[in-house]
């Protein structure tokens, strides 16, 4: 992002907390129904340029009653008309939209509340938020981008991202295509869909050649849920921002009877909720009958499951605890998905990829749905370095075994002859079936232990005499000085 945009951001952040807001969760919230206003005067702008070229009818989204309610209009306002046009008119009508009900402008503006702290506030963001200009995609999105990593920076809401070099690798494993279903049952701010998003701009650009492929990334191809109302609406407007037109982000407790979701999605992408048990009540019979258990970080790998198309691909985030757990339902989930499943890979990572929001140790766990079985042998990879330091600073290194997992992974028939010492090697089902269905690395890795050749103890001896002697010379020395 030009550094001229990104100053302006921090412009409009200051602005904010100059004006008494400095939860940055509550600015980027502001921030973001703005710009929903905004964007939906672009739509009506760009609608009405296409009809005067096309003669195509649209509806409208502002009537003649509510044309001072668009962005071009009330933006040159004075402080005090745009503060009481904005709290008397323009929030009640975007809030209770009719037209476009189904567009997710208008859906995540349903429960928005306008608190913007005041009128020479509004002033100097609408101001400097007309000043950026946005209507190029790549643009748009890094500015929400800059928006999110407040929240990091802030050290607020960290479980929502998960790190976008983590997500980015994860993409690049699964291979995402334009034909595709792809969910993500916790998706907080969306970065799991937005980046399989921009993978297939990268990697299929003729999809926006035909109609129907368009239509599909566009309206069927993405599905997020979330039980957090704000994550929601931000990982909406994130994926707009982005020229994801219609994204199907759903308020939805993915675990609970209300989730009934089957056979549905093609790909799933998640990191799931770790170390969390929910209502007994609340689950979903079809859940504990893969898995009987109120974990959370168990009952989403046996929601990946039953969600996932038979051939659907799944890479999540788990903690180590699932890989070795020895609960009969850290057991169970382990089992369905090696005898009826297929586990294509486990992926260790070092604890500190999560700072500084959690210091937990973590894996990459990749497998596809069949029902039938087809796991002969699992790919383990021992990820050391992710390309920052592991400690709270995550200061960027030159070590980074991403690319590498990526090159070997999409080269599996080279790994055939790994040793166990080897960064990554196979391991058969039937060992793991042996270790009671253990997938954590440790189990099958070897370490080389090198053998230290020390000198004779005599010879050490001689040496510890010497310094001693070497010692008392010194001392007697300054002994005289004094």
């Amino acid at each position: 992002m030009e550094k001229a945009i990104q100053n302006k951001i921090d412009a409009i952040w200051l602005d904010f907390a100059n004006g008494g807001m400095t939860d940055p969760l509550s600015v980027i919230k502001q921030m973001t129904y703005l710009l929903f206003i905004k964007g939906l005067d672009e739509v009506e702008t760009n609608n009405e340029q296409t009809e005067q070229l096309l003669g195509v009818k649209f509806n409208r989204i502002f009537d003649e009653e509510h044309q001072d309610c668009r962005w071009s209009k009330f933006k040159n306002l004075s402080a005090d008309a745009m503060f009481n046009l904005m709290t008397t008119k323009i929030f009640p009508f975007i809030k209770n939209l009719k037209a476009g009900k189904d567009s997710s402008f208008s859906k995540y503006m349903e429960k928005a509340m306008f608190m913007v702290p005041s009128a020479l506030v509004l002033e100097k963001v609408v101001t400097k938020l007309d000043s950026i200009p946005m209507k190029d995609r790549d643009t748009k999105g890094d500015i929400y981008e800059y928006l999110l990593s407040k929240l990091a920076t802030a050290g607020r809401n960290g479980q929502f991202r998960t790190p976008r070099h983590i997500i980015k690798m994860m993409v690049e494993l699964i291979k995402p295509t334009p034909n595709d279903t792809i969910c993500d049952p916790a998706c907080g701010t969306g970065g799991f869909l937005l980046e399989s998003s921009e993978y297939l701009r990268e990697n299929y650009p003729d999809i926006f050649n035909s109609e129907s492929a368009k239509y599909h990334f566009n309206n069927e191809m993405f599905y997020g849920f979330d039980t957090d109302d704000t994550m929601l609406s931000i990982s909406a407007m994130n994926m707009i921002m982005h020229g994801i037109d219609n994204p199907n982000i759903e308020y939805k407790d993915s675990a609970s009877g209300e989730n009934t979701d089957t056979d549905k999605y093609s790909v799933i992408l998640a990191n799931p909720p770790f170390k969390g048990s929910i209502d007994e009540t609340t689950i979903s019979p079809s859940l504990s009958k893969i898995c009987n258990t109120k974990k959370t970080e168990l009952l989403f790998l046996a929601l990946f499951l039953r969600s996932l198309k038979i051939g659907g691909r799944c890479a999540c985030i788990v903690p180590d605890g699932v890989l070795f757990g020895s609960s009969n339902a850290h057991k169970s989930i382990r089992k369905e998905i090696v005898e009826n499943n297929k586990l294509d890979a486990i992926i260790s990572m070092p604890s500190g990829v999560f700072q500084p929001y959690a210091g937990v140790s973590t894996a990459v766990m990749i497998f596809t749905k069949t029902t039938t079985g087809g796991t002969n042998k699992v790919w383990f990879y021992d990820m050391t370095a992710d390309g920052f330091t592991l400690d709270a600073k995550r200061i960027p290194i030159k070590e980074n075994d991403i690319p590498d997992i990526i090159e070997r992974y999409n080269n599996l028939s080279a790994e055939e002859n790994r040793q166990r010492t080897d960064k990554s090697f196979f391991v058969t089902k039937e060992e793991i079936l042996k270790n009671d269905y253990d997938l954590s690395i440790n189990k099958y890795k070897e370490i080389v232990q090198e053998k230290i050749e020390y000198e004779d103890p005599k010879v050490i001896l001689k040496q510890i005499m010497d310094m001693e002697e070497e010692f008392q010379k010194q001392l007697k020395e300054l002994e005289e000085l004094l």
